[in-house]
């Protein structure tokens, strides 16, 4: 048995990702979602470009075509859009209920991805995806515990477009990466800044039309911590989806096993309930990432 080559950094960025859910939790609980995205995805790209500089690759990432430059910038468009409807659900909907529904992606990615590309797991493969997505599905039922209307609460729509818009982002990545080739860091740099000028323009639009201030913005270290987080397991991604034989469907699911992370650090600092009830799920998902890890 040996461990796959994406899947070190994916386990990596998905570690990474779970600690980014708990700081992202705290930022926006007492916070309008607008100008938190945006202070935390400047604190992230200023992290990122200073990190490019002191490792003296900031020329090779700023290295880009024009039509790069505008492939790269739609995927900033519809990350920040998704991200906008994930900060909103984060706020109205308990970490242990969020981060889990969020997980369920990689079911979306992996029925694109049949649809664009036939990518077809193997048995095991199959097995694992089937358990680790049993996981999740236990744990969007467990809302109803939460007393959580599904079909009606606002965090809710906004979380299943955003998870939607996820998914299609991670199928345009494997595009950008592995299709076209293009560097992982110049895909990350101009991610990072052109995030910025979307998010800094619907920060704009939000405080023009006064959709989003009915609470007042409070700086928190959490806003910070969740830009550079994001940033640092982005980089373990893009480097996962840039390797050759790379499978998107498994990278995504491995990825969004974040949830362990969210839910048993998260549930506990955030003091929320029915806990127990949902142990079985984190056991699914658990070994549905090891079957992954240990195929050949």
């Amino acid at each position: 048995m040996v461990i796959e080559n994406f899947l070190i950094p994916t386990l990596a960025s998905s570690l990474l990702l779970g600690f980014y859910d708990i700081c992202k939790k705290r930022a926006v609980l007492d916070n309008p979602v607008a100008p938190t995205l945006f202070y935390s995805n400047l604190c992230g790209s200023v992290f990122f470009v200073i990190a490019l500089f002191l490792s003296n690759r900031i020329a090779a990432a700023a290295n880009c075509t024009a039509l790069e430059w505008w492939l790269i910038f739609a995927k900033a468009a519809l990350v920040g859009f998704s991200w906008a409807c994930v900060y909103y659900a984060m706020r109205e909907l308990p970490i242990s209920i969020a981060s889990p529904v969020r997980a369920s992606a990689p079911l979306w990615v992996f029925i694109m991805w049949l649809i664009f590309y036939g990518e077809i797991p193997t048995l095991l493969q199959a097995v694992a995806m089937i358990l680790i997505f049993g996981g999740y599905l236990i744990f969007a039922l467990a809302g109803k515990l939460e007393n959580i209307d599904f079909k009606r609460h606002k965090g809710i729509h906004a979380l299943a477009l955003g998870t939607l818009l996820g998914a299609a982002s991670a199928i345009y990545d494997k595009y950008l990466l592995n299709t076209l080739h293009i560097d992982p860091n110049v895909v990350q740099f101009y991610f990072a800044v052109n995030l910025v000028l979307v998010l800094g323009a619907n920060y704009l639009v939000c405080t023009a039309v006064k959709k989003d201030n009915a609470k007042k913005f409070h700086w928190h270290w959490s806003v910070a911590a969740t830009g550079i987080l994001l940033i640092a397991a982005d980089f373990c991604y893009f480097y996962a989806v840039s390797l050759p034989e790379v499978h998107i469907s498994i990278i995504s699911l491995v990825r969004r096993s974040n949830c362990i992370v969210s839910f048993a650090l998260g549930a506990f600092i955030f003091r929320e309930k029915y806990l127990a009830k949902k142990f079985a799920a984190l056991l699914l998902i658990l070994l549905g990432v090891l079957l992954l890890a240990l195929h050949k």
